[in-house]
């Protein structure tokens, strides 16, 4: 069920900067009143999102707490500008990001591709278990590799993939997981779409293109994030009894879109309670928000310049917005990094017009050295993945 339209949505995103700012520190209020100013915290990344968040909840309520999540996987650029602000919490997850994709694999593409092709991964090696290989005696790690590779050699068998096929569906009609479900998606035998029903373009949920990834000598999902940054946020809230207050935008992705239908700004209703007062917001929004406001952001971000980029200018010619003689309606950017989430992030790099891989080697050698390194040489490995994504998925991922 949902209490908002995808009409509903552009309407408020078509609203101008000083509307949408009045209405963000509405929904900030009603959280607070809700939930008291000692029950709150702004969810403080030290990304321009969430330092404009931050700055118009201090606005209303100069005492508002904050909280950073250090995950390791900042630019050090980050963790130094956070430091400049004054109660700040500072959060640590349980466990490094290399532990992390040893456990669950690295993250690639997306979210939602990298949650498919684990949960196929995983029940593949089940269904293996329960009725193809029966208990070899190897260890573990040697018959989960023999057991995928056994089950995936059975799809290039007609009737064993049918066989395989109807087995899954009639295990989803009988509710027995969603595991079932993914590996359908995966396999292009069952279609994909939001939780929200809406299919605004039905080739964004096609994930039968990703079927390479069953085959990978390496796994890939989308737990990094709920293990180094919900996490150790989850804990906190259950700790301290305090919700958060977070700078996410709709237009991100589709599943923080769907969550803005479903929820609205303010997730009163939610299990666990968050607010999301800038949903509405655009990235243009922040940035002519900060210019705005002559608001200091990371020095990873550069200046932010007018986009020129496309627009037919002569060299020396004079725009009447430089006059003032017009509202200066152009577009603006970043000239350093334009977003700053975890570094070693992959996913949506394989559509990046400008790889982030290739500007880390530039401006972050260390820590791109590390991330390409082989393992046995104490790196992430990431040259080989991506030499591997871009061989069997056709992809150009630049690094």
């Amino acid at each position: 069920m949902t209490i908002h339209t995808i009409d509903d949505l552009k309407m408020r995103q078509a609203l101008p900067l000083d509307v949408k700012v009045r209405m963000t520190q509405q929904r900030i209020r009603e959280w607070v009143n809700e939930f008291g100013i000692d029950g709150v915290y702004v969810s403080f990344s030290g990304g321009k999102d969430s330092t404009v968040l931050l700055h118009i909840a201090r606005e209303i309520y100069p005492d508002m707490r904050a909280v950073f999540v250090d995950t390791g996987l900042e630019y050090p650029e980050i963790r130094e500008f956070v430091k400049t602000f004054d109660n700040v919490e500072w959060l640590k997850p349980t466990m490094t990001f290399k532990q992390v994709i040893e456990k669950y694999g690295y993250p690639f593409i997306s979210k939602e591709v990298a949650e498919c092709v684990y949960g196929a991964r995983k029940y593949l090696t089940e269904l293996n278990n329960s009725f193809m290989l029966g208990r070899a005696e190897q260890s573990r790690a040697e018959q989960s590799r023999a057991e995928q590779s056994r089950a995936l050699s059975t799809l290039t068998d007609t009737k064993s993939y049918a066989e395989l096929v109807d087995m899954l569906k009639r295990k989803m009609r009988n509710r027995e997981g969603g595991a079932n479900q993914r590996l359908l998606i995966m396999l292009g035998e069952l279609p994909s779409k939001s939780k929200t029903g809406i299919i605004p373009d039905k080739s964004l949920f096609n994930q039968k293109k990703y079927k390479f990834f069953l085959e990978a000598p390496f796994e890939i999902s989308n737990k990094c994030c709920n293990v180094m940054k919900k996490a150790p946020a989850h804990k906190y809230g259950k700790e301290t009894g305090r919700v958060p207050i977070l700078a996410t935008m709709a237009e991100e992705s589709r599943l923080r879109t769907q969550k803005w239908l479903q929820n609205g700004c303010n997730g009163f209703e939610m299990k666990s309670p968050v607010s999301t007062p800038m949903a509405f917001w655009r990235e243009q929004d922040v940035l002519k928000y900060i210019q705005q406001n002559n608001i200091k952001i990371c020095s990873v971000y550069g200046d932010i310049v007018p986009d020129y980029e496309g627009e037919d200018q002569l060299s020396g010619q004079i725009d009447i917005c430089d006059l003032g003689l017009s509202d200066d309606t152009r577009k603006l950017k970043t000239t350093g990094c334009d977003r700053t989430g975890c570094m070693f992030c992959g996913f949506g790099c394989h559509v990046e017009k400008e790889s982030r891989f290739v500007r880390m080697k530039q401006t972050h050698p260390k820590q791109y050295d590390y991330i390409m390194r082989p393992k046995e040489q104490g790196g992430l490995n990431y040259k080989e993945v991506i030499d591997w994504i871009n061989e069997h998925g056709n992809l150009n991922i630049k690094y």
